[in-house]
């Protein structure tokens, strides 16, 4: 049998979420970022992308680039909620659902909850609801795999919807350029135009890539996809000294211990992260010889390891960053992670 898979795209997600609940932002340029010379752009609504607004462009170059840009602070609670209500629809069709983000996903609907005779009608009905009950767009791709689905939902966006048939896959990749690929960025663009290779036709650069060239994907949709790591991270108003990282360390620790108590399964190493005025980036690790058991515990390796630091003291730092990884089930162990 061959597979069905639909992958969903929210429109320009945060600003259309700020539009929706807002009705003197619509029609406008809409940047969801904090004002700041250390900000980055979140989410750009249509009408700012039209001035060369994206996300993650530093947000001053934004304000540069488009003056009359209203900006608008993130609100992740409220994104949060709003993506609930999304996957809520997903599970209406499908209960193998594997999110990206909070505004895409793909879903696995070979077999549907509702009956729908095909894929596409599936898709329709998902666009449907979304309009209907959150009042916010989405794009979607529908084809036989994940790596398809995803060019397929990029295709006609906004607010769009196509479909690659099995039959037209050999006639439709081959004419592509490679960025179309997801996963090829500027850098493997420009390395693969030096070397000739401009369309997915010309593509023979690696098994992996070989295969995506074919429309050849054999990875399937996982839903709950186990945590790998939860990390946060905060960059600096201006570079400071080693020395004045604590507070700002406790702050990210008591954050990513919260978030980790809503895992099922223990986090064994402790990592911390920071990034020197000259953009080095610099991390240090600890697994205990059994996982924090507290958020002091999390917070003194913490600081513990910034002591492995070993610049010279007028080094300065603009970011930093506290992270846990390397999860293990649990296998019996009573901590208060899982209290």
């Amino acid at each position: 049998m061959v597979s069905k898979i639909v992958h969903v795209d929210m429109d320009a997600f945060y600003a259309s979420v700020e539009q929706r609940d807002d009705p003197s932002l619509r029609g406008r340029p809409v940047v969801v970022a904090w004002r700041g010379n250390r900000s980055v752009v979140c989410a750009a609504s249509y009408e700012a992308r039209r001035f060369g607004i994206h996300s993650a462009m530093p947000a001053i170059r934004a304000e540069r680039l488009c003056p009359e840009a209203v900006f608008v602070p993130p609100d992740f609670t409220r994104y949060r909620a709003v993506s609930r209500a999304v996957r809520e629809i997903f599970q209406r069709h499908t209960d193998l659902i594997e999110p990206l983000s909070l505004d895409e996903a793909y879903l696995d609907v070979t077999e549907n909850k509702t009956g729908l005779p095909t894929a596409t009608r599936v898709a329709i009905t998902i666009r449907q609801q979304i309009q209907e009950e959150l009042h916010l767009t989405a794009s979607a791709g529908v084809a036989q795999n994940k790596f398809l689905a995803k060019i397929a939902s990029d295709w006609r966006k906004p607010n769009g919807l196509f479909v690659i048939q099995p039959e037209d896959v050999q006639t439709f990749l081959p004419p592509l350029p490679v960025a179309r690929i997801p996963g090829v960025g500027k850098v493997t663009e420009n390395r693969l135009k030096e070397m000739g290779i401009l369309t997915i036709a010309d593509l023979r650069y690696g098994i992996r890539l070989y295969q995506l060239a074919r429309g050849i994907d054999h990875n399937k949709v996982v839903p709950d996809r186990p945590t790998k790591s939860i990390s946060a991270e905060d960059t600096f108003e201006r570079d400071i000294p080693l020395s004045e990282t604590e507070e700002l360390i406790r702050r990210l620790a008591e954050k990513v211990w919260t978030a980790s108590r809503k895992e099922g399964r223990v986090a064994r190493t402790v990592v911390l992260k920071l990034k020197t005025s000259e953009f080095n980036v610099l991390t240090r690790s600890h697994t205990p010889s059994a996982p924090p058991e507290s958020c002091d515990e999390l917070t003194a390796i913490a600081l513990l390891l910034r002591e492995r630091i070993d610049l010279q003291p007028t080094q300065r730092f603009r970011l930093v960053g506290v992270g846990l990884s390397n999860f293990r089930e649990a296998e019996g162990l009573q901590s208060p992670l899982f209290g």
